[in-house]
C-alpha cells in the first residue's frame, strides 16, 4: 500500500529543482562562454605576436650587390622563438627564386607549399602549432640598377600553442572554481527564499483546516492578504466558503421545512384515524373518515412528488444524472399545460390567453417544459381576481433563443418578498398558505429546471397590479 505521500508532487521540490538546475546551467553556460572569450583574445594574440615574428623574419631578406634583384637570407639575425622549450619554425618562398630559406628546427620530412590557407593548426610530436602564411610581402631592402626587378615573397610562420592553451586551462579552473563558489551561495539563498515565500501557503492551509461547520469565516493575517500571487486563491476560498455555508444553511433549512411539511398532514391523518378509533361508529362515518385521511395522504404524496422532482431537477443540473434528449417544440407544451391547468382556471373564473408565433424549437423533454409552465400558470390564476386573465406569451427573444411569458393582473408581490420567491419553502405573502394549496416548492422546481437548460428566469411585480414571469431559453445550437 503506497505511504501518504506516494504519487504527491511538491511544489516546494519543484522549485528547488529549477532553481537548482537553472544555477547549474548559468554556472555552465558562464564557464563556456569565458572560455571561448579567453580562448578568442588569447588567439587573436598569438596571431599578432606570430604575425610581428613574421614580419621580423621578412626584415632578413636581403637583395645582392649585383643588382639584378637577387636575394638572400641573413639568418645571423633571426629572432629567438616565442617558447623556448618548442622552438618557432618558418619558411619563406619568392616569387622568382622559389623556397629561400627554412628555419633550422624545420620539421624533418615535412613539406608544405607556399599556396594554402592564411591561418592554421598542425600538431607534430604532440605539440600543437599555430601557422600564418603572409603573401605577397615586399622585401624591405632596396637596390637600384638598370637591371633591377623588386621581388615580392610568402612567409609561413608557425609557433606552439602551449601557452595559450595553458592561458586558457587556467582561465577555465578560475571560472569553474568561481561559479562553484557563486553556487554555494546563491543556491541555499535560493532554497532559503523558496521556503520563505512558500510559508504562506502553509498558514493558509492552516487556516482553512479551521473552517468547520460551526465556523465558516476564513481568517486570514493582514500579511497573506497583501500578497498579490495569493489575492486570487484567497479571494476563490472566500467566494467558496460563502457558497458552501448559504448551502448548507439552505440544506438545513430544506430539511427542517420538509420536515414541517410533512408533520402537518401525518398530524392531522393521525388524529383522523385516532378519533375513529376510539369508539365505534357508523358505516357514514368510517366512509367520512377514511375519504378525510386519503385527502391527507394525497397531499403527502403531492409534496413527496415535487420533493423527488426537486432532487431530480437539482442533480440534473449539476451534472450526476445523464439525458438524452430530443428537439420539441415550447409551443405544444405550453398548449399541454394550458389544458391540464384549464379545470381550475373555470373553477376561479379565471381566462387564459395563449399568444404564439409558430413552432419554437428547443432541446428538452417536454414533462420538464409543462411542470415549469404548470407551476407559474398555477400561481397565476390562483393569485388573479375572480373574472380575471392570464396571458401566456410564446416566440423568439432579441439575438436568438426562446422567450416565454406568463402575466396575471392579480395582487402582485410585494418588494419585500421578490428576492425570496424562488427560495424553497418560502411563503411570504399570508396569501400564500396551505389554503390555497401551495407547498412553496413550486418556484423553487421551475427555476432549478430553467437553470438546468442554461435558461434564465425573471420577474416583475407590483403589489395590487399584477406579477409577469419571463423564462429566456438558449437556442438550440448554444446548448
Amino acid at each position: 500500500m503506497a505511504g501518504p505521500g506516494a504519487g504527491h508532487k511538491s511544489i516546494k521540490g519543484w522549485l528547488i529543482m529549477i532553481v537548482v538546475l537553472s544555477q547549474t546551467l548559468l554556472a555552465a553556460g558562464l564557464l563556456v562562454a569565458g572560455i571561448l572569450y579567453t580562448h578568442r583574445q588569447a588567439l587573436s594574440t598569438l596571431d599578432g605576436r606570430i604575425q610581428a615574428r613574421a614580419m621580423s623574419v621578412a626584415a632578413l631578406v636581403r637583395y645582392t650587390e649585383a643588382g639584378d634583384g637577387t636575394v638572400y637570407f641573413d639568418d645571423s639575425l633571426a629572432p629567438p622563438s616565442l617558447d623556448p622549450y618548442h622552438p618557432d619554425w618558418f619558411a619563406i618562398w619568392t616569387d622568382k627564386s622559389g623556397l629561400l630559406t627554412r628555419s633550422k628546427n624545420w620539421p624533418a620530412g615535412f613539406e608544405m607549399a607556399p599556396t594554402g590557407p592564411d591561418r592554421w593548426y598542425l600538431k607534430l610530436a604532440n605539440v600543437r602549432y599555430r601557422g600564418l602564411r603572409l603573401a605577397r610581402v615586399s622585401v624591405l631592402d632596396r637596390e637600384e640598377g638598370d637591371t633591377f626587378h623588386p621581388q615580392t615573397m610568402t612567409i609561413v610562420y608557425a609557433s606552439p600553442t602551449v601557452q595559450l592553451d595553458q592561458q586558457v586551462q587556467q582561465s577555465a579552473l578560475y571560472i569553474a572554481l568561481s561559479s562553484l563558489l557563486l553556487l554555494t551561495v546563491t543556491v541555499p539563498l535560493a532554497l532559503w527564499g523558496i521556503r520563505r515565500g512558500l510559508l504562506p501557503l502553509q498558514e493558509l492551509a492552516q487556516k482553512a483546516a479551521l473552517v468547520s461547520t460551526d465556523n465558516w469565516e476564513l481568517r486570514l493575517p493582514e500579511e497573506i492578504q497583501r500578497i498579490k500571487e495569493l489575492l486570487p486563491l484567497t479571494e476563490s476560498m472566500g467566494t467558496m466558503l460563502s457558497r458552501l455555508h448559504h448551502a448548507f444553511d439552505q440544506q438545513g433549512e430544506f430539511l427542517g421545512n420538509t420536515a414541517h411539511e410533512l408533520k402537518t398532514p401525518v398530524a392531522v391523518l393521525k388524529s383522523t384515524l385516532q378519533s375513529l378509533m376510539q369508539r365505534p361508529r357508523v358505516l357514514e362515518e368510517y366512509r367520512t373518515g377514511i375519504e378525510d385521511s386519503l385527502e391527507d395522504l394525497e397531499r403527502l404524496e403531492q409534496l413527496l412528488q415535487r420533493i423527488l422532482r426537486l432532487a431530480r431537477a437539482e442533480q440534473w443540473a449539476q451534472g450526476a444524472l445523464r439525458r438524452d434528449l430530443q428537439v420539441i417544440d415550447i409551443t405544444s407544451t405550453c398548449e399541454d399545460a394550458i389544458e391540464r391547468i384549464r379545470a381550475l382556471a373555470e373553477n376561479r373564473n379565471t381566462t387564459v390567453h395563449l399568444s404564439k408565433n409558430g413552432p419554437v424549437p428547443f432541446r428538452a423533454d417536454p414533462e420538464d417544459l409543462q411542470l415549469v409552465w404548470i407551476n407559474l400558470l398555477e400561481n397565476a390564476v390562483r393569485y388573479s381576481p375572480p373574472g380575471g386573465s392570464v396571458e401566456v406569451a410564446v416566440g423568439w427573444r432579441n439575438g436568438g433563443g426562446a422567450q416565454v411569458t406568463v402575466e396575471d393582473h392579480g395582487i402582485g408581490i410585494a418588494p419585500a418578498h421578490l428576492p425570496h420567491i424562488f427560495e424553497r419553502f418560502y411563503r411570504g405573502d399570508a396569501s400564500r398558505n396551505r389554503a390555497t394549496g401551495g407547498f412553496g416548492l413550486g418556484l423553487a422546481i421551475v427555476k432549478t429546471l430553467v437553470e438546468a437548460y442554461g435558461g434564465t428566469i425573471t420577474v416583475d411585480s407590483n403589489a395590487g397590479k399584477g406579477t409577469r414571469m419571463t423564462v429566456t431559453l438558449p437556442a438550440v445550437s448554444d446548448r
